[in-house]
């Protein structure tokens, strides 16, 4: 008996077909994108780990993580075994076994010590960074969404947000350059030859001068500012925009005015959103390479940002702003493409790259975790 047709099934067409292919295509290509990532976060864990932890007490590499890069010496002893040290410890043993026979194989720079200076310079960069974005971005968005009236010209500043978020970071790094590092006002004892535009202030020995701060920490956080400021301004002008219009007009109809209603009634609900923004922000900077390279990192430096500061008082505070520091993504862009690579440079790349991708999934963690707790205490 013959079983009949079901009158709702779907025929399949040549159209039902082409979407079929298309979605096993795509996902596919999913899974494809994941292995690969996966793929790639592994070898770093499995390379990078071991530079890091170790099988014995205390179980963390504390030298990694607590002294700065050095010059790595790789030499032959009198045994003739290789052994390897950092240029300071192999310099301190000849001096105080100076009959001992040493046959150098070579040395190799940053690829021995730790990236405690790198960390500290990383850490500094993204806290100038955040404190002028946010500033900023957060009271943008107040703005945009709260006060601004819409028309031409607001559509035109948020079409020139949109298209600013993908600029490359390279270019931010060169405006940088240009702008922070040879062309902002600064206050000088005596200008130099590159400046644009200067005058003595007066009652003072000091010159205002349009000549820049040159590659410091501080011209380093405001470039990166500027190129998280798009992705700042964009992401909390949606938190507050997601907050119901209710409660901006139950608080007016209260009494309140407008500033009183945006900051009691509306930045409460939408701080969730801007506290995601702000994390998601910081593990996009800490990574950049280019943009710090331009205006702020320097490969190698012997001292941390606090040591051997000359000035005393504000200038102590100028003088520390006004510094090249070392960077965690320029170490690593330095150790593996800017010297010659080795067996010996490897595990300096790893681990330096392991750091660094544990505090990426650390931030991402805990800004994950914080929008929950948020979400949890204010509910609608």
């Amino acid at each position: 008996m013959a079983v009949p047709e079901h009158p709702f099934a779907t025929k399949a067409t040549a159209l039902h077909k082409q979407e079929s292919a298309i979605r096993v295509f795509l996902r596919a290509a999913t899974y494809f994108i994941l292995c690969c990532a996966a793929f790639i976060f592994l070898d770093i864990f499995l390379k990078g780990a071991p530079v890091v932890f170790q099988a014995n007490f205390p179980f963390v590499n504390f030298d990694f993580l607590t002294k700065s890069p050095e010059t790595l010496v790789v030499y032959q002893d009198g045994e003739g075994e290789i052994q390897q040290q950092s240029a300071n410890q192999f310099e301190a043993m000849r001096e105080a076994h100076p009959d001992g026979q040493y046959d150098i194989i070579g040395s190799y720079s940053y690829s021995a010590g730790g990236v405690l200076g790198p960390l500290i310079g990383t850490a500094f960069l993204v806290m100038i960074c955040m404190t002028v974005a946010l500033s900023i971005g957060v009271a943008s968005a107040i703005f945009l969404s709260e006060y601004s009236r819409g028309g031409r010209t607001i559509r035109g500043i948020r079409l020139a947000i949109l298209n600013l978020a993908g600029v490359p970071s390279i270019v931010f790094g060169l405006f940088g350059l240009g702008f922070f590092c040879y062309a902002v006002p600064n206050i000088v004892a005596e200008p130099a030859g590159r400046s644009l535009f200067h005058f003595q202030l007066p009652f003072s020995n000091s010159y205002l001068s349009l000549e820049g701060w040159d590659a410091c920490m501080l011209a380093g956080g405001c470039t990166l500012a500027l190129m998280i400021l798009p992705v700042i301004i964009t992401a909390c002008e949606e938190s507050l925009r997601a907050v119901p219009m209710g409660f901006r007009e139950g608080s007016l109809a209260l009494g309140a005015t407008k500033w009183q209603t945006i900051r009691k009634a509306v930045l409460p609900y939408a701080f969730p959103g801007i506290l995601t923004a702000s994390i998601l922000g910081i593990t996009r900077v800490a990574g950049e390479t280019a943009p710090i390279m331009f205006t702020a990192a320097v490969a190698h430096k012997d001292k941390l940002p606090w040591q051997d500061l000359e000035s005393s008082g504000l200038g102590r505070l100028f003088e520390f702003f006004f510094q090249k520091v070392q960077a965690l993504p320029y170490h690593i862009y330095t150790v593996a493409a800017k010297i010659p690579q080795s067996d010996y440079n490897k595990p300096m790349q790893y681990g330096s790259v392991f750091i660094f991708m544990m505090l990426v999934f650390a931030f991402a963690s805990f800004s994950i975790l914080l929008r929950i707790q948020f979400r949890k205490k204010l509910k609608w």
